[in-house]
């Protein structure tokens, strides 16, 4: 197999006619690199991943007012949101961005009773709120306050083209109970990483 040669090794060594060169050479090369490595962070940070801010107590205890993270913003365009994952979306009638978690896509029938979240008639395991569920039941009290079909959506099919999402506070967001099934095309990107404050900086578990 070819190898590199050092300089001085086996046959091939360099003139002094091209040791002038040589500097001018890696300067060029290193502006290269340079120039490559700021477009690729500029795509990257422009078309493929986005910086989210979490404002507000919907997402607790998972997710805090203030931490930031970043936002998979090809991912949808693969394949569709899938249930358990974390989603940053527009809502054009608020004029701003949620951040939710997804608990039913197009076709599924979701039903939401108290602290118990039925999908096609099975019982959600939503380990990621758990601990939260058990402290309120030991207060004798429930985690949720506001239940689904309602009033306001009295249809639990998600319809073709959207999702159902929910945020993990649920006696403290606004969501699909309120605000209606959320369309793909509304849809930043999945929520993979907390980058900031240094001490929360993890992987998002969905």
């Amino acid at each position: 197999m070819q190898q590199d040669l050092q300089p001085g090794q086996g046959e091939i060594t360099e003139s002094n006619s091209q040791s002038p060169q040589k500097p001018k050479n890696e300067v060029l090369e290193w502006i290269k690199a340079i120039a490559i490595a700021l477009v690729l962070v500029i795509l990257i940070r422009w078309l493929l991943f986005k910086p989210f801010i979490v404002d507000g107590p919907s997402m607790q205890p998972n997710f805090h007012t203030g931490e930031r993270v970043i936002v998979n913003e090809i991912l949808y365009d693969i394949r569709t949101p899938q249930r358990g994952e974390v989603i940053v979306f527009h809502v054009p009638s608020e004029g701003r961005d949620f951040i939710k978690r997804v608990i039913g896509v197009a076709g599924d029938t979701v039903k939401v009773e108290g602290d118990v979240v039925t999908v096609n008639g099975e019982p959600v395991n939503e380990t990621y709120i758990q601990g939260a569920i058990d402290d309120a039941h030991n207060n004798n009290s429930l985690y949720n306050n506001k239940n689904f079909p309602n009033e306001d959506f009295t249809d639990g099919t998600v319809p073709e083209g959207h999702v159902f999402v929910m945020g993990d506070n649920r006696s403290d967001s606004t969501d699909s109970r309120m605000i209606g099934y959320v369309p793909l095309g509304d849809i930043v990107g999945r929520a993979d990483l907390i980058f900031w404050p240094v001490k929360d900086i993890t992987l998002i578990n969905h």
